[in-house]
């Protein structure tokens, strides 16, 4: 066994695994293409100044969780512990909003957060994200949770819960914030020490804690809902009205808040039993004031990401077509391997799944391998077939046989299998 192992938090993907995962992202490009979405990549290591000023200060994810260090030149850099702020960040860089004012963008790639590795959580894990800026209109929300039901829709992930709330905006939230610090203030002593000081830093974050004694106590604090101004309250009805006119089942979830400061008015959860305690699949929002925050103009925007090692978890492996290889190739000596290896590339520039096994190795040993390759059929060439001029096509399926004549292999191959 091997001294060295993968960091704490840090998983290998199997290619037992890796399957689900290539079908999840392919069904995923297709989908956000129909929708009119562009795919964009973002370096994995930004300035860490980029999330400190858009996640916000007295974040978990900036207080506890970021990887940030100094490179060589002494600047504070930090692995990506989120794909939005990036995005804006490429938006603003390369002035995106000048070409157009609409853009519809996504992405998949690694995150990374130093939080304590459990089931459903990793320090490194992966989301596939959307992004749409430069849109204020409530339909534009119905829109992006219209494309997350169809994308789940398409993997067939099932029991799903669409859960929805509206956390205000600059002008209310001040006065939901009064009020939630005067609920807490009563059990101030029986909070934990994090929600202790997000008491001050950022009482919404309370309602997010999942200690069980945390959460009784937030069971009956005020809800954002109940203070919103008369534009959000508006912003949130469209919404509701608009899933309803799509007939997109959903739950107002009153307490559901964002990890991340940028939210603003709809916030959003897609949930799931299947997972225990760390039931969201996806989750996303709008952050209609980020842009300005970090340099741009007043610009409004909505986004979700989706996390995939949650998602693989609920993918049905039945679902996913088998890659299997189409032709084995079994030399017996020398001589067969010499004159199978060119008809191996051969098919392959045809694009037809092959492999050759060693002409050192017994016939037995070689249809062994092919059947834990899955070779839908295993071509066999010894000195016989040599001498006769022919090659044993064997079908592994029904084990049945056929002779190829050796002078037209690579043609007769290729219309049989393509």
């Amino acid at each position: 066994m091997s001294k060295y192992t993968s960091l704490r938090g840090f998983k290998d993907i199997l290619p037992d695994e890796i399957g689900r995962w290539r079908w999840a992202e392919s069904i995923a490009h297709e989908t956000f293409a129909t929708f009119g979405f562009s795919q964009i990549r973002t370096p994995i290591l930004e300035t860490t100044e980029l999330f400190t000023r858009s996640i916000g200060e007295a974040t978990d994810i900036v207080e506890k969780e970021m990887y940030t260090f100094k490179d060589w030149d002494g600047k504070n850099v930090t692995l990506r512990p989120e794909g939005t702020a990036p995005v804006v960040r490429a938006y603003l860089e390369h002035h995106l909003g000048a070409q157009t004012p609409l853009w519809k963008l996504y992405y998949t790639g690694p995150m990374f957060r130093h939080e304590r590795p459990q089931a459903g959580r990793l320090r490194q894990f992966h989301q596939i994200g959307a992004e749409v800026i430069g849109d204020i209109d409530p339909r534009q929300d119905v829109e992006l949770l219209s494309l997350l039901t169809r994308f789940f829709e398409r993997t067939q992930v099932t029991d799903l819960t669409l859960e929805i709330n509206s956390l205000g905006c600059p002008v209310c939230r001040p006065d939901y914030r009064a009020a939630l610090q005067a609920y807490f203030e009563k059990y101030l002593p029986e909070l934990c020490d994090d929600c202790q000081r997000r008491f001050k830093t950022n009482p919404l974050r309370i309602l997010d804690c999942k200690k069980e004694g945390c959460k009784a106590i937030a069971k009956n604090a005020p809800s954002p809902i109940d203070h919103l101004c008369a534009e959000c309250r508006e912003h949130f009805k469209a919404v509701r009205e608009g899933l309803d006119q799509l007939a997109i089942p959903y739950e107002v979830q009153p307490h559901l808040v964002r990890g991340l400061d940028y939210y603003t008015k709809t916030a959003f959860e897609m949930t799931t039993r299947k997972l225990g305690a760390q039931n969201a699949v996806a989750a996303g929002g709008r952050y209609d004031g980020l842009i300005e925050a970090l340099g741009g103009p007043p610009t409004p925007a909505i986004g979700f990401a989706v996390g995939m090692e949650r998602l693989v978890q609920l993918i049905d492996p039945a679902l996913v077509p088998a890659s299997r290889l189409q032709l084995f190739l079994a030399p017996l000596g020398k001589a067969a391997g010499a004159a199978l290896f060119p008809i191996l590339l051969a098919l392959r520039r045809k694009n037809i799944r092959s492999e050759m096994g060693s002409e050192n190795v017994g016939l037995k040993s070689q249809m062994k391998r092919a059947d834990r390759l899955g070779a839908e059929h295993v071509l066999i060439v010894g000195e016989n077939e040599i001498a006769q001029g022919k090659a044993i096509l064997r079908n592994m399926a029904t084990k049945a046989q056929e002779e190829i004549p050796l002078s037209t292999l690579a043609e007769t191959l290729s219309e049989k299998l393509s």
